[in-house]
Formats: C-alpha cells, sequence, structure tokens
C-alpha cells in the first residue's frame, strides 16, 4: 500500500533536518575557536602571529580603502581602485607586505635616533655638572681669597 502524499514529504523534510542539524551540531561543538588554535601552535609561530598581526590590520584597512575608492567610483570595478590586473602589462602591483615592513623599520630607525638623542642629552648633562663641579673646586696650585 502507498503512503499518502504528505507522509512522504514530512519524513523528506524530517530527514534533511536531521542531516542539517547534525551538520550544524557537529561543526559548533568540534571547530576549536581563535583563541584555541593559537595556543595550540607552537611558540615560534605564535611569536610569528603576534608579529604580523599588525600587518594584517594593515592589510585590512588598505583593502578597505580600496574598496571604498572602488565604490564611490562610477568605471567597472576592474578599472578603479589601485590593484591592478595580473595580465596587464606595464603596471606596478603594490606589495602591501614590504609598503607595511618599509614603514615599520623607518618607524624602529626613527624610535632608535630619538633613544640615542635623548642618552646623548642625559651625557651632556652629566658632562655639565661635572665640569661645573670641576670649576667650583678650589685647587692647591691656585690661591683664591
Amino acid at each position: 500500500m502507498e503512503k499518502p502524499l504528505w507522509y512522504r514529504w514530512a519524513r523528506v523534510w524530517a530527514v534533511g533536518f536531521a542531516i542539517v542539524g547534525t551538520g550544524v551540531l557537529l561543526f559548533k561543538y568540534t571547530t576549536p575557536t581563535e583563541e584555541e588554535l593559537i595556543s595550540r601552535l607552537s611558540p615560534e609561530l605564535r611569536q610569528q602571529y603576534e608579529r604580523e598581526k599588525q600587518l594584517r590590520r594593515k592589510e585590512q584597512e588598505e583593502l578597505i580603502k580600496i574598496v571604498k575608492e572602488t565604490s564611490a567610483s562610477n568605471d567597472p570595478i576592474w578599472k578603479t581602485g589601485s590593484i591592478q590586473s595580473p595580465w596587464e602589462r606595464g603596471t606596478e602591483r603594490i606589495n602591501l607586505r614590504e609598503k607595511y615592513e618599509k614603514e615599520l623599520a623607518q618607524q624602529n630607525q626613527m624610535e632608535e635616533i630619538e633613544r640615542v638623542r635623548l642618552e646623548l642629552e642625559l651625557a651632556q648633562a652629566k658632562t655639565r655638572e661635572r665640569t661645573d663641579e670641576e670649576r667650583k673646586k678650589k685647587s692647591w696650585f691656585s690661591w683664591r681669597p
């Protein structure tokens, strides 16, 4: 005896819901969070992740800037923005990593220059103090009333 049509459709929906629900539950309970993934990394990889976190943030900002520029233009998407097609000849592609590393190196260089300048000023101040103290002292061969 053949089952009614509504019964067959109810079974299809129930089995489909069970399959999708099982997949969602498995995904939810077996996928690690970002913190768990980072904690499981080796110390070297964790340091690299922390070092490059700033780079990824800069890349994301640059991409958002390009997207805003592209969306504000009336030109087709492939003609707008600073990212050029790899098939076009004679165009210079932006290398965000190199750009970020150059900025970081310049920033580190400026911090180092500032640190050295402060150390130099401190050394000069100490030398001035010692010189002033020596001038104030009476020497044994000079007579001062």
